[in-house]
C-alpha cells in the first residue's frame, strides 16, 4: 500500500487540493477505508493549506489506521487534528459520532460492500448540508505490462483483466447480503439522495524505463493478480505467470526494463442538498 501511495503521490496531492478548496473554514474531513494513509497525507496537507480543520480517518485494521494516522499527522504542522475511527462500514453505526462533516472521500470501498447503495446513503447521512462525497471508482484497465512480453501468448494483461472481472462477479456474488448496483455511480449518487452530481478522472503515468519502485509494485500487482485469477485463466497463462514472478526467471518482473504504471481513475462527486 504504501509502494502504491508513492507512485499516486503526485496525483492524489493535485485530487485534495482540489476537492478541499471550496470547503468553509475549518472544515471536518473524512477519509473512509483510508489504508496506510495514500491519500490522508494528500488530505493533511490540503487542510493545512486551507488554514486548518479536522482530519478523521476511518479503517477496519487497527496497523492501517495507526500507519495513516501517522503518516497524515506528519503533515499537519499542528494545524489539523487527526482522528482515527477504528470501524468496518458494513457495521451498523460507524460513523455518527464524527459529527457533520464537509468532505468524505473513499476510494475502491464502496464497491466492497454488501449494498452498495445502503453504503452511500450511510455516508451521506454524515455529511453536513451542502457537504460533499466523493468517491474513486472505476476508470480504465491499470496497464503495466507491454503487449508481448515474449513469455506465453502475447496480450496476457487482457485476458487477466477479463479473468479479474471474473472473479470480481463471483467474488460479489458470495457475499452475504449481496445487493447489485445495476447503475453507473452518477446515478448511484443521485439514488443516495445528492446532488450537483459530477465526475473527473486523474491520471497516474510512470513510462518504462521505470524507476525500480514501479517494478516493485508491479512484482507486488502481478503477485495478486495471479493469485486471484488463476481459477479463471488458461494453464499456459498460469505458467507465464509463474515465470514472470520468478526472480530467478530471465523474464522477472522486477528486472524489466519494459515495465510502467498507466492508470486512469475516476473521482464522483456529488453534494449533499
Amino acid at each position: 500500500m504504501r509502494r502504491y501511495g508513492s507512485l499516486q503521490a503526485e496525483a492524489l496531492s493535485s485530487v485534495a487540493r482540489r476537492l478541499i478548496e471550496p470547503l468553509p473554514d475549518s472544515p471536518v474531513v473524512m477519509d473512509v477505508g483510508c489504508g496506510a494513509g495514500s491519500m490522508s497525507v494528500p488530505l493533511a496537507a490540503a487542510l493545512r493549506d486551507h488554514g486548518g480543520g479536522v482530519l478523521v480517518l476511518v479503517d477496519a485494521t487497527p496497523e492501517l489506521l495507526d500507519a495513516a494516522c501517522a503518516a497524515a499527522r506528519a503533515e499537519t504542522d499542528g494545524a489539523v487534528s487527526v482522528k482515527p475511527v477504528l470501524a468496518d462500514l458494513t457495521a451498523e453505526d460507524p460513523l455518527s459520532f464524527a459529527g457533520p462533516v464537509e468532505l468524505i472521500w473513499g476510494s475502491r470501498v464502496i464497491h466492497h460492500l454488501p449494498d452498495q447503495l445502503r453504503g452511500m446513503k450511510r455516508l451521506v447521512d454524515a455529511l453536513a448540508p451542502g457537504g460533499w462525497l466523493a468517491l474513486a471508482e472505476g476508470g480504465l484497465e491499470t496497464r503495466f505490462l507491454p503487449w508481448d512480453l515474449g513469455v506465453g501468448s502475447p496480450g496476457l494483461q487482457d485476458r487477466i483483466a477479463a479473468a479479474r472481472a471474473s472473479w470480481f462477479v463471483s467474488m460479489r456474488e458470495k457475499m452475504t447480503g449481496s445487493v447489485r448496483l445495476p447503475v453507473g455511480w452518477n446515478v448511484a449518487l443521485a439514488d443516495a439522495g445528492l446532488g450537483e452530481i459530477s465526475a473527473f478522472s486523474f491520471v497516474v503515468d510512470h513510462p518504462a524505463p521505470a524507476k525500480q519502485l514501479v517494478r516493485d509494485w508491479a512484482v507486488d500487482r502481478l503477485t495478486w493478480l495471479a493469485e486471484i485469477t488463476s481459477a479463471h485463466l488458461h494453464p499456459a497463462d498460469r505458467d507465464a505467470l509463474r515465470r514472470l514472478l520468478n526472480p530467478s526467471d530471465s523474464e522477472y518482473v522486477g528486472a524489466r526494463e519494459d515495465v510502467f504504471l498507466l492508470e486512469t481513475d475516476t473521482v464522483h462527486v456529488g453534494r449533499r442538498r
